[in-house]
């Protein structure tokens, strides 16, 4: 490319030819210039740092910590709060412990055996950082964790109570039927001597159901000469009841029966005189008088004697 330059001061005209190396270098040239300025402009901020710029970042910094400590440390009020919270609702369940046990008839640890110790005085609150945070929840854990145990102890206590209560026989085996022959001394109704009667009669029409008085294990299902059809059953701690003169029976030995499920029904089979569930209850082998656990249950006091 050529340029000629015509000017009155010039006495003869000028041509300018450019090549491309010319636009080349001049290329090269604005290049490195704007490299230049920006490797310049870096190097001051890097190790001059311009003032404002420098003032806002260490003010925004500050602003950040700022909210950064406020919103710490209002959480760590909060948590303070609601631990002192927990700690008054454990000492009202340690108290409500100490009732249920004391109304279960159980002992619960010391506080000497629990590791606990007497403590009182004046109440001022203090500040908790982290670390007294830390402490006070383990020290909650371990008071939640000792009171679970207390609760675990009373519940045990009462279930084994509930267990062992429908292991006794308080439950009528006859529904609707009438008393017979009391339990003890009395005229044979067919020998017309003394002897003793070691049960009750309840006196019902024949099929009438019989049902279990308690929970238990049938030990036997079978016919007896005297008592006819007889089912008896186990109820743990040599604790048996037996069920006789039966029209039939509804169970197997060794099926477990719970109180009220039906194992018989009325009968007159065996030596009796007319249709009756002759009752016994025994211990360790020796006769106890029924009346004594059935007057236990809520039905005893609709039966009627005939």
């Amino acid at each position: 490319m050529q340029i000629i330059l015509v000017s009155p001061h010039l006495k003869t005209a000028r041509t300018l030819t450019i090549m491309p190396r010319h636009v080349l270098a001049a290329l090269a040239i604005f290049a490195a210039l704007v490299v230049s300025t920006a490797v310049l402009v870096a190097w001051l901020s890097v190790y001059w740092r311009l003032p404002v710029v420098q003032e806002l970042m260490v003010s925004l910094h500050l602003e950040e910590t700022r909210k950064t400590r406020e919103y710490v440390g209002h959480n760590l009020e909060m948590m303070a709060s609601r631990i002192g919270a927990l700690q008054a609702r454990l000492i009202q369940l340690d108290a409500l412990g100490e009732r249920l046990a004391s109304g279960a008839g159980v002992r619960l640890p010391a506080a000497a055996e629990t590791g606990r110790r007497g403590q009182g005085g004046a109440f001022l609150p203090t500040p908790l950082d982290t670390d007294g945070l830390a402490k006070a929840l383990d020290r909650l854990a371990q008071a939640v964790e000792r009171q679970t145990d207390r609760f675990q102890v009373i519940e045990a206590h009462q279930m084994a109570e509930k267990v062992k209560a429908r292991r006794l026989p308080t439950a009528l085996p006859v529904a609707q039927a009438a008393l017979g022959s009391p339990f003890g001394t009395r005229t044979d109704p067919i020998a017309g001597v003394r002897s003793i009667h070691e049960g009750i009669d309840f006196n019902a029409e024949v099929g009438t159901p019989v049902h279990a008085a308690a929970d238990g294990v049938v030990l036997s299902a079978a016919f007896h000469p005297e008592f006819g059809n007889l089912v008896e059953v186990d109820h743990g701690e040599g604790l048996l009841t037996r069920y006789a003169h039966l029209s039939r029976m509804a169970v197997q030995p060794g099926a477990l029966v719970r109180r009220g499920v039906e194992i018989g029904a009325v009968g007159n089979t065996g030596r009796s005189t007319g249709p009756h569930l002759h009752f016994e209850v025994r211990q360790g082998g020796v006769a106890q008088n029924p009346a004594v656990f059935l007057k236990q249950g809520a039905d005893y006091a609709q039966l009627k004697r005939r």
